[in-house]
């Protein structure tokens, strides 16, 4: 045990003795070899290695002496290792806090601050430094700093270092084998050893928080790109407007009101004013620094979810004037990538009694790493959260020399400063970060953008052609805020009042916020600070050089975003949709929102049940959250069945959607073709057609055609033949934005959209019924390729499967480590905009993408009938009995019970630790 322990109980000691260090590169692999079989269990040290990873557990019963406590604190754990803290003051339960999220998950923290901080190399070696180098040009780990000496409430400083201090207890004393068998890995190759925690490494996390979560910046980049090729009105046509009239907003109404001057969800809203004025010209001619840009941000780690359009979350409120319990039901379930351990981590931190030492009695979903409660709620409300997708990044093309850049016809000095990038087992790397008043150089970064002015803006953008253009991000997540604050006020919020003041300070990344609290009120908060721009609206990068551009000084006032309480309908719905109708309200949020599919799916559900004289249970409520219909489906279905089709096999494929309700139920053929025809029809109408530069090498989707003939494998599948369509298209990802790009096309039949090209033996096509005629025969031999020739082994599940992937060792290490790491794979059901959002995304393939990282339902009736899921489980070792012990409850749709007060934790408590001074 380390020296500032002791354990009443008793503990297990290892058999054998300590490998010692090899030298040489071969040596090394070879002691990589024997370990991982060793960790795998295989052979005579099997007893050897299982002792060896189990030293890293976590101790869950007896005791522990922690330095720094002021009172016992005790930890007790249910049967599924999540655990629920009890102290008497608010350091000793953040202390705590550390120190339990440490012993179960440190190995996925210590990569998280890495990251953050841009030292990936520091673990991992070169292979990291392009990352790092990025990560250190946007400086989020310089912002955290500044956040934290200059910013934060004392208050929220003692938090943060009482929390610390408790992950450092832990460590102290620890080798890295002692904490997690991936450092045993690590050790084989490089000498780190994990450094003391700080509370800054916990400040960080927000910020890669709210990268993943910025909004619209792929969109901005792919929109100049487009320009290339297209015209404004077919660049209109891939960006519909949002659709109002079929896919209700968040808030219904409200408008800032002419007397106060604060936005009141009763006032009479009046138009906005608003144009959609963009700054395409200032862009024009710059495609492959944009282009080059975008290959950038691609490699960057999406730690919340993949890069790209389409992914969001759900959350729900229902007033008790509908529910069976009288009380309100709240349900949430964010949509992120999936990663083994799950991004969440669930524990409850309760003060034995409520004073003024001990303010906490809460209860959720936190991060590892992070103190505090995100998402759940405590003794008086609860709180969900849901991306709102405002606009708070804009791309700024920049004028620039060796003198510095162009503003307002003067150059001005660029801000500098250098960095050193430590590389693990190799030489460290000196970069020079540059900034304008618009923001960081991001294209310093790339190896192409490094090259910029080769090509120059249209007429009147620049005064100089023949000088340089660089490309600065300007984003509000590099402006140090208050989020840290607010999470702890929301853990302490006890009524609607409360709950917005806390909201206000929560300004990156900018969240949708339900409410609902034991006295029977429901609420939302659209917060985040949104910048306002002096022109353009955000859907293009801008010209840097000129004044006229850039953003006001202040961001919207927090007390004019829009808000609801106790609305008359009697429930709020939030799923990445519009927040309000923007022709009705004076600020622009967002020109990019998301197109409502999954949000009126479940406000549908929810009217359905409320006009035919039901109340909503807990049972409804997670039912609603595996709904798997396809709104494409339905809309394309008909129109696909009324398709005269020849071909006899195609025909059998079509007849597989004669009667489809159009779930995506893990073993529906019915599902496995129609997407695999909406992934074609998407590829037909638009891959082509698109600029070279958003284009992607495709995967090979034809094979023979006429009698299903051809080569094929072992198996009797198939082999597929690329045709030449095939490796030069710009695959659309195929999100509830495509949806509504299709359905505004398709009274059209003649649209330019519908015209294809000719392709081996494929001829072209002039109208859409044609299109989806070729899309259908494509489908059914894709789908041969891969599932095979008979139609009733096919099954969507088959397709679309999801793997648990470790995300450092478990996708870059050793195949055998891989194996080790990772689990999988599960035949998912749902599918891309379907409420039980278990996204794809069309330009790769069917593979989940990112999920519903957990779920809950919160009763406000009684705390203790709540409902709760992770995405995996609570332990970050591999082979604890905690490691995705949650996963098949979570495919089937299950929740787990979910204690809260006292007597109820008592009940579900397996495993109790007592913390001592």
């Amino acid at each position: 045990m380390p020296a500032n322990t002791t354990a009443s109980s008793g503990t297990t000691g290892s058999a054998g003795g300590k490998t010692g260090r090899k030298k040489g590169r071969r040596a090394r692999l070879i002691v990589i070899v024997l370990v991982l079989a060793l960790v795998a269990g295989i052979g005579y040290g099997a007893f050897w290695s299982v002792s060896t990873v189990r030293a890293s557990y976590p101790q869950t019963t007896g005791s522990i002496k922690l330095d720094g406590l002021d009172g016992n604190v005790d930890v007790k754990r249910d049967s599924y290792g999540i655990p629920q803290l009890y102290a008497d003051s608010d350091a000793d339960l953040f202390r705590a806090q550390g120190f339990v999220q440490a012993q179960d998950r440190f190995w996925e923290m210590d990569v998280r601050r890495h990251m953050t901080a841009g030292r990936l190399s520091e673990m991992f070696g070169s292979g990291q430094v392009e990352t790092d180098s990025f990560l250190r040009t946007l400086g989020w780990r310089k912002v955290a700093q500044e956040e934290y000496d200059n910013v934060l409430s004392a208050d929220t400083k003692k938090n943060l270092q009482a929390y610390a201090d408790g992950v450092n207890a832990y460590l102290k004393g620890r080798d890295g084998k002692d904490i997690s068998v991936e450092y045993a890995a690590l050790g084989l190759t490089n000498d780190y050893k994990p450094a003391e925690w700080t509370p800054v490494d916990s400040v960080a996390w927000l910020k890669a928080m709210a990268w993943d979560l910025r909004g619209n910046m792929q969109d901005e980049i792919d929109r100049s790109l487009m320009t290339s090729r297209l015209d404004a009105k077919q660049i209109e046509d891939l960006y519909p407007p949002y659709p109002y009239k079929k896919h209700k907003p968040i808030v219904d109404g409200g408008a800032i009101s002419s007397v106060t001057g604060k936005f009141d969800p009763d006032a009479t809203p009046s138009s906005s004013g608003l144009g959609s004025d963009t700054v395409q010209g200032a862009t024009e001619g710059v495609n492959t620094q944009l282009s080059s840009l975008s290959d950038t941000l691609d490699q960057i780690p999406a730690l919340l979810g993949p890069n790209g359009s389409g992914i969001g979350s759900n959350s729900w409120v229902v007033s008790g004037d509908y529910t069976t319990t009288g009380k309100p039901l709240l349900a949430n379930d964010p949509h992120l990538a999936p990663q083994l351990p799950s991004l969440w981590y669930q524990m409850g931190l309760h003060c034995r009694e409520i004073t003024a030492k001990c303010r906490y009695d809460t209860a959720g979903y936190t991060f590892s790493g992070m103190p505090g409660v995100i998402i759940g709620h405590n003794q008086d409300i609860a709180w969900g959260f849901t991306n709102l997708g405002a606009d708070v990044t804009d791309l700024f093309l920049e004028k620039v020399s060796t003198d510095g850049y162009l503003y307002d016809g003067k150059v001005k000095p660029f801000t500098v400063r250098k960095e050193t990038i430590k590389v693990a087992g190799g030489k460290s790397r000196e970069i020079t970060i540059r900034e304008t008043n618009n923001g960081p150089l991001v294209s310093d970064r790339s190896s192409e953008l490094e090259k910029v002015g080769q090509k120059a803006p249209v007429a009147n953008a620049a005064p100089d052609r023949a000088d340089g253009y660089a490309v600065a991000l300007k984003w509000t997540a590099l402006e140090p805020g208050k989020s840290m604050d607010a999470v702890f006020e929301l853990n302490r919020a006890k009524d609607f009042p409360s709950f917005r003041k806390a909201a206000e300070h929560f300004e990156v990344p900018s969240q949708n916020l339900i409410y609902a609290d034991t006295k029977g009120h429901i609420g939302y908060q659209a917060p985040g600070k949104i910048p306002v721009r002096l022109q353009g609206d955000g859907t293009m990068p801008s010209p840097g050089w000129s004044s006229a551009y850039g953003w006001k000084k202040d961001p919207v006032p927090f007390d004019e975003l829009p808000y609801e309480y106790d609305p008359k309908r009697g429930y709020i719905v939030t799923a990445n949709q519009a927040v309000i109708d923007e022709e009705k309200y004076s600020h622009l949020l967002t020109k990019d929102w998301g197109y409502g599919t999954r949000s009126q799916r479940i406000s549908d559900l929810i009217e359905s049940k409320i006009k035919g004289g039901g109340k909503i249970s807990t049972e409804d409520m997670q039912k609603m959250q595996m709904d798997n219909t396809s709104e494409i489906a339905a809309l394309l279905v008909p129109e696909l069945m009324k398709i005269n089709v020849s071909d006899k096999s195609v025909r059998e494929a079509q007849k597989l959607l004669e009667g489809w309700d159009y779930t995506q139920e893990p073993d529906s053929a019915a599902a496995a073709y129609f997407n695999a025809v909406w992934r074609n029809i998407l590829k037909l109408a638009f891959g082509d057609k698109l600029p070279k530069e958003l284009r992607v090498e495709g995967e090979c989707l034809n094979v023979p055609r006429a009698d299903s003939s051809g080569p094929v494998d072992e198996q009797g599948k198939l082999v597929r033949e690329c045709g030449r369509r095939d490796a030069d298209t710009a695959q659309p990802d195929g999100g509830d934005r495509w949806y509504q790009v299709v359905a505004d096309l398709m009274d059209d039949q003649n649209s330019d959209w519908w015209k294809s090209r000719a392709s081996g033996r494929d001829e072209a096509t002039e109208n859409r019924d044609e299109l989806f005629a070729r899309a259908m025969e494509d489908a059914r031999w894709e789908l041969t390729a891969k599932l095979g020739k008979d139609i009733t082994t096919w099954s969507w599940g088959r397709l679309h499967q999801l793997t648990l992937k470790n995300q450092t060792l478990g996708t870059e290490g050793p195949g055998l480590l891989q194996r080790i790491l990772n689990r999988g794979p599960w035949d998912l059901g749902g599918g891309e905009a379907a409420v039980n959002a278990t996204g794809w995304n069309a330009a790769g393939g069917y593979e989940v993408v990112w999920v519903p990282s957990m779920r809950m339902v919160v009763n406000l009736e009684d705390w203790d009938k709540s409902r709760w899921i992770n995405l995996t489980g609570a332990s970050g070792h591999a082979f604890s009995a905690h490691y995705t012990d949650q996963t098949d409850k979570w495919v089937n749709g299950e929740l787990l019970g979910w204690s809260f007060g006292t007597n109820a934790v008592a009940k579900s408590t397996t495993d109790t630790l007592t913390l001592k001074p």
